[in-house]
């Protein structure tokens, strides 16, 4: 595999030098940045966590114990602070590019929250957005329920008889566009030096979820399984052809919040870490490629959990920086704009190709039933 290699200013050479957000294929006014959200102190987890949790039945005294988790770090998720240092590499990217493109910003779970964001645009004028969505892969977590949140978010606005929101897409999945495989590569790379052994075992880490919405994940079942480990392989040949580890890894999961009884996608992270230590492997690096930025998953999980339990067992291991702000992932964001409006090529490492742009019918369905959603065709 062969990963480009970005120019001296960092950014990926173009072949181009666009001016306007307008190509053969139509034009947007906006980009929105779509993210998860996430609490800002003590007193905002619960709620916080009541709005992730929101129809699931679950006991506030649950809610309390997972909430624990935070007050490590101030009961302060990174999440928030993270994006908005991608809002501001986003805007400094797209108007150094220039594109007039105005970058706003909307949560799922926590302020700022969509609705904040569309009445924002509408106050505007925005009439025509296209979103970008911090998640990767295809899932129902991942996509389909963004795409829920989305048209709750529209209704709601509309709703107070102001006027129309704006009309809103969604970019296509970016697991194996070159602007998130080579940041991982790199982070890697670092990580490998550092670690302390020598060929250490690459372990992919991502967000465990039900094995039925992995089954029914993209248009055909399966994708999330097989886009991550698509990903997974590119960095990992990368990897191996720019040092002496060995080509060989694992993806593995984190952070299941599921009962017991629903089978859920495995092997949990700290299980794994267990089976290599007991086969002899040296070391161990972790590569959170199911994330984008350094948030709770990540932090605690990770950083706390994980790695906690490798020296507990004595297996020596560090972790793989994400995405974050790196100038390659904030390129990538004004690239796939261009790629949906027909102004330049899609680009895609892996041989699944570049990811549809808009979501087919059924495509990672609502494993609780059917609900209006947008940036698709049901």
């Amino acid at each position: 595999m062969t990963v480009p290699t970005p120019g001296a200013s960092g950014r990926i050479p173009w072949e181009y030098s666009p001016v306007t957000v307008t190509g053969p294929r139509g034009s947007f006014d906006a980009l929105l940045l779509v993210s998860f959200g996430g609490p800002e102190g003590p007193d905002d987890v619960v709620p916080f966590l009541e709005n992730v949790t929101r129809g699931r039945g679950i006991p506030r005294e649950r809610l309390v114990e997972v909430g624990a988790h935070y007050s490590a770090f101030g009961g302060i998720s990174p999440i928030n602070s993270q994006n908005r240092a991608l809002l501001d590499a986003l805007r400094t990217d797209i108007g150094g590019a220039g594109l007039d493109l105005p970058v706003y910003w909307g949560n799922r779970n926590w302020g700022p929250y969509l609705t904040d964001a569309l009445r924002e645009m509408r106050a505007d004028g925005i009439s025509n957005a296209i979103c970008f969505v911090t998640s990767a892969y295809s899932s129902y977590s991942g996509c389909r329920q963004y795409r829920e949140n989305l048209a709750d978010a529209v209704a709601e606005v509309e709703a107070d008889g102001q006027g129309p929101a704006p009309r809103l897409e969604k970019l296509r999945h970016y697991f194996d566009h070159p602007g998130f495989v080579e940041p991982m590569v790199d982070a890697v790379l670092d990580a490998v030096a550092k670690v302390g052994v020598s060929s250490p075992r690459l372990v992919f880490t991502t967000h465990s979820i039900p094995t039925t919405s992995a089954e029914s994940s993209g248009p055909e079942g399966g994708a999330y399984v097989a886009q991550h480990q698509a990903a997974a392989g590119l960095i990992a040949a990368a990897v191996a052809a720019s040092t002496a580890v060995e080509a060989e890894w694992d993806l593995v999961y984190q952070s299941r919040s599921g009962p017991p009884s629903m089978p859920w996608l495995e092997p949990d992270i700290s299980d794994h870490l267990d089976e290599l230590r007991r086969v002899g492997v040296p070391g161990v690096v972790i590569v959170p490629i199911g994330f984008v930025s350094d948030h709770m998953e990540v932090v605690w999980d990770l950083d706390t959990v994980a790695l906690d339990h490798a020296r507990e067992i004595g297996l020596p291991a560090t972790r793989a920086a994400t995405v974050g702000t790196d100038s390659r992932f904030v390129a990538m964001v004004r690239e796939l704009v261009l790629e949906r409006l027909g102004a330049r090529p899609s680009r895609a490492l892996s041989a699944l190709g570049p990811s549809h742009e808009v979501c087919p019918v059924g495509c990672c369905a609502n494993p609780r039933g059917a609900k209006t959603a947008l940036c698709g065709l049901d």
